[in-house]
């Protein structure tokens, strides 16, 4: 099972600090057990950060997207084919800053 760090605009704040508190309300996380593609997402309302966890790739972060596209992504048949859709190329992505890299070229 592949553990979930929170995007670095959450782990910044302290915790128990009014502004972990208020960060951490509007934080919102759904598991996907019947998608071959994505295992995980967790979206950051306050920043507008989407955190996507595929099975085969990794962790990315996804910025400036809508809640609607977060709700979306969560009610979609087939969560895979919503991102390939709505999101992928849509929205600025960078890999999970992170994230450790291991083997050659990593």
């Amino acid at each position: 099972m592949a553990r979930f760090s929170p995007p670095r605009a959450l782990a910044s704040a302290s915790p128990g600090t009014g502004a972990a508190a208020a960060r951490s309300a509007f934080m919102r996380a759904r598991r996907f057990t019947r998608s071959s593609m994505i295992e995980h997402v967790a979206y950051d309302e306050a920043a507008s950060v989407l955190c996507i966890t595929f099975r085969d790739s990794g962790k990315y972060l996804y910025h400036d997207v809508p809640r609607a596209i977060y709700d979306g992504l969560c009610a979609a048949e087939s969560p895979g084919a919503f991102f390939n859709a709505h999101i992928k190329e849509n929205f600025r992505c960078e890999r999970d800053p992170s994230r450790r890299r291991f083997g050659p070229g990593a």
